[in-house]
């Protein structure tokens, strides 16, 4: 089973339903739920979309959202390595540096983002979502 973290925009197209990227993203969490994908965020990430999704919702709801979305994922932890690795690296954005180094230090074999563009320094595969889902045999 392959290893993939997420970029935070493909959970809140998932979780905000964000049309057209609705339908990828909820495919790709279905392989997770049919254990095909191993699926992980960063902690990064969940905070990032905590604060999204409180700016259409109440802070409660949010919560709410996110622990049912926990059970399906993996959430990677954000530690003194992985800021230290993000601050001395080439990646232009900070936050795409945590999210990198956040995959290499635990084992990720693929990032999946929108950003693909963001993911330039990557020394494993990025793919978009679509991408990832074509790959894979039927």
């Amino acid at each position: 089973m392959i290893n993939i973290l997420l970029d935070t925009n493909i959970v809140i197209d998932l979780l905000a339903s964000r049309d057209p990227f609705y339908a990828e993203a909820a495919e790709l969490f279905s392989l997770a739920d049919k254990k095909s994908i191993k699926l992980s965020v960063s902690a990064l990430s969940l905070a990032n979309t905590h604060y999204i999704l409180s700016k259409f919702t109440n802070d409660q709801e949010a919560r709410k959202i996110l622990r049912n979305f926990k059970v399906i994922v993996d959430i990677l932890p954000l530690d003194d390595k992985v800021v230290d690795l993000a601050l001395n690296s080439d990646f232009k954005d900070f936050k795409d540096a945590i999210q990198y180094f956040t995959a290499i230090e635990n084992d990720q074999k693929l990032i999946v983002t929108r950003n693909k563009s963001d993911f330039k320094e990557s020394k494993i595969p990025v793919m978009t979502a679509g991408e990832f889902l074509k790959s894979i045999p039927v």
